[in-house]
């Protein structure tokens, strides 16, 4: 089954940057030449694959799925800073080469939004998860249980978008949001999660199990 998907391959988010590189080429290649202008029709082609958002299949099992495309850095029990409470956080980093999108990672209810200020150090560092920008939701679960999934700012990511509000009913792989240029996702899941994956792993948001829940 397809995640829900309301937005073309390309993201809403990068229409303004491809229009904006495309129409500069054009008016080098007119003006000047087309050899000069080839720099920026590699940065056309590199912005168009940065936006790209194509829709993604999930899993036939139930569970936890990645909401965010990119590389786990992270499996590790600690405290969840937004529940104060232990849980189990896994981490994926997304490069400038990966989908930005993020995406729920379970079926439940938006509880609450968090945004802090902050930093903007590298984002595969584990200090980044409390040193910079990031903007928190915490769902609950069809199954009543609470996680927090964060997202957070990069080194080069400057622009964090979240479009869900408290209350709003989420699906497993439905699109909430968008971070520009490089950047990371923290999932606290509670205690007693299965885990799925493991550092270094890559996975794809929506479509990768992260976890089953536990008893």
């Amino acid at each position: 089954m397809k995640a829900p998907y309301p937005h073309p391959i390309i993201a809403r988010e990068g229409w303004p940057y491809i229009v904006g590189v495309a129409l500069v080429s054009l008016l080098c290649t007119m003006y000047l030449s087309a050899f000069v202008a080839l720099p920026l029709y590699v940065v056309l082609l590199f912005v168009i694959q940065f936006f790209r958002d194509p829709p993604r299949v999930l899993p036939p099992q139930p569970g936890i799925v990645s909401p965010a495309d990119g590389r786990i850095v992270a499996v590790m029990p600690c405290l969840d800073p937004y529940l104060n409470c232990e849980a189990i956080k896994i981490s994926v980093f997304m490069n400038v080469f990966n989908v930005h999108s993020n995406r729920s990672p379970v079926h439940g209810v938006v509880e609450d939004i968090r945004y802090f200020r902050g930093s903007f150090v590298n984002a595969d560092l584990d200090k980044a998860s409390e040193a910079n920008e990031r903007n928190a939701l915490i769902i609950r679960a069809d199954n009543k249980q609470l996680l927090s999934c964060v997202q957070v700012a990069g080194l080069i990511a400057r622009r964090i978008l979240c479009y869900v509000k408290v209350g709003q009913q989420l699906s497993p792989g439905e699109r909430y949001g968008f971070i520009r240029f490089g950047s990371r996702v923290d999932l606290y899941l509670p205690l007693g999660s299965v885990i799925k994956v493991a550092i270094g792993d890559r996975v794809w948001a929506g479509s990768t199990l992260l976890a089953e829940w536990g008893e």
